[in-house]
This record gives structure tokens, C-alpha cells and sequence, in this order.
């Protein structure tokens, strides 16, 4: 399996609740922080519905 690294690279700060409880259920909860997750059908619909707040690398 792959892997994705997701970085946060804009605020929460004004979202919709459902895009902010994304972010956090990446892991994700400060601007240029990053995690490494394995590429699941469940993550990847998660970064989509983000995609304008994270940058993703496959790796």
C-alpha cells in the first residue's frame, strides 16, 4: 500500500464544523503540520472533501 503526506496549509478557523472535525480526525490540527497516513478509500474521500485546506504527496 502507499502512503499519503497530508499537510495542513490553511485555517480551520471559519470552516464548516464537518470540514474542521476532518482535519481533525487526520490528525490534523495546526497550520503546516503534517502526518503520514496509508492511502485507504476512507482517507482519500476524507482529503477530498478537504482538498482546498491540505497538500497531499504520495510517497
Amino acid at each position: 500500500m502507499s502512503t499519503l503526506k497530508i499537510t495542513l496549509k490553511k485555517s480551520c478557523a471559519g470552516r464548516l464544523i464537518k470540514h474542521r472535525k476532518t482535519a481533525e480526525a487526520l490528525g490534523l490540527r495546526k497550520i503546516r503540520q503534517s502526518v503520514t497516513l496509508t492511502e485507504t478509500p476512507q482517507i482519500a474521500g476524507m482529503v477530498r472533501k478537504i482538498s482546498y485546506m491540505v497538500d497531499v504527496e504520495r510517497g
